[in-house]
């Protein structure tokens, strides 16, 4: 795997650079250094509290004297097209020799500036959210695994879906467990170096490409935890998270919160509906073609007091009737707890 420079420039700590600060959370090991020159001499953990003394750069060429290897572009931009600093950032890299891990929708190797440049330098440009050639359309193929499948739904965009597998399958493989992570966006695929942007498919192929990266997460596994993503009810989203449901019929679910949320993410005109109304829905939807309990919740509770998030996954819990807790804020054991239960329920029958 590749020894990341992440592109963070302005925007290490901010919401904007979610990418780049989850593939520090879950792949340091793969992280040589960060570039953002404003902060240029701290480590990653003066910065976002996590990340350890991985050092902040303020050029490329100092990212690659501390061993990079590769640009992974870790911000979010809206629109489309390469903001400038963003393109002048992968020009540079490039001449310095770096492969590009690019997540946006944008692909550096079709750029009619920077693709001539990538095949001059002989670097490898991984666009990820560019689909494969050769994608089925649905066809329940997930049914012949013997993995139990669980898949992260939630409530809303942007709300932990990754997260919560993440730190389910760091702890039940501190268990002992063989539990497996399905990459399903951008950001998973940069943390495991593999995997498929669901949403940049075209809409016949949606639950088939979920349907494909199940199946490969479930190679050597008993466990599968697939990335949620978008939300079944978000006007703009929905359409991928159905395929995903569809796709990769999970035997489980786990749906994901945000307490203080109460629109949907960019649409302020429309209310999220109560939890349990969520709850009831996504099992209904996937019923038809495979029953699927929801056996957890998970929520954030990052813009919270801890007194207020304690509270919180509280009532949750008890209106809910589920287990609930903030897996990155608080212990991920009940969740873990759930899905070890579940799996050992499923194959006793």
């Amino acid at each position: 795997m590749s020894r990341y420079l992440i592109y963070a420039e302005g925007q290490l700590g901010t919401p904007s650079a979610k990418t780049g600060h989850s593939v520090i959370r879950y792949s340091a090991p793969h992280v040589a250094a960060v570039l953002d020159s404003t902060h240029a001499g701290e480590c990653v953990s003066d910065v976002i509290g996590f990340g350890g003394d991985i050092p902040i750069v303020g050029t490329i060429a100092d990212g690659a004297e501390q061993g990079a290897d590769a640009l992974l572009v870790g911000i979010a931009v809206a629109g489309g097209g390469l903001p400038t600093g963003v393109r002048t950032a992968i020009r540079q890299a490039i001449e310095c020799g770096l492969d590009i891990w690019n997540g946006l929708h944008t692909f550096v190797a079709d750029d009619p500036t920077l693709g001539p440049l990538v095949r001059e330098h002989g670097v490898t440009v991984h666009d990820v959210r560019r689909p494969p050639d050769d994608l089925p359309v649905g066809a329940g193929r997930v049914r012949a695994l013997t993995q139990t499948i669980v898949l992260a739904v939630g409530t809303d965009a942007n709300i932990g879906k990754m997260t919560v597998m993440l730190q389910l399958r760091n702890a039940l493989r501190n268990s002992g467990t063989r539990a497996t992570f399905a990459p399903t966006g951008q950001t998973g695929i940069f943390i495991e170096g593999w995997g498929l942007c669901v949403d940049a498919v075209v809409a016949d192929f949606i639950a088939g490409a979920s349907e494909a990266v199940t199946i490969k997460a479930a190679e050597d596994s008993d466990i599968v935890l697939v990335e949620g993503q978008g939300s079944i009810l978000h006007p703009g989203y929905s359409g991928v998270s159905l395929g995903l449901l569809h796709g990769s019929l999970p035997h489980a679910l786990i749906v994901c919160h945000q307490p203080p949320r109460k629109t949907f993410r960019h649409n302020a005109w429309l209310e999220i509906p109560p939890l349990n109304d969520v709850i009831a829905l996504h099992e209904a939807m996937a019923a038809p073609l495979r029953p699927a309990s929801t056996i957890g919740v998970s929520l954030n509770t990052s813009d919270l007091s801890d007194d207020e998030a304690r509270r919180i996954i509280d009532q949750v819990a008890q209106q809910t009737g589920l287990p609930t807790t903030d897996p990155v804020r608080y212990d991920a054991t009940p969740l873990v707890d759930a899905v070890l239960a579940f799996d050992a329920k499923r194959r006793a029958f």
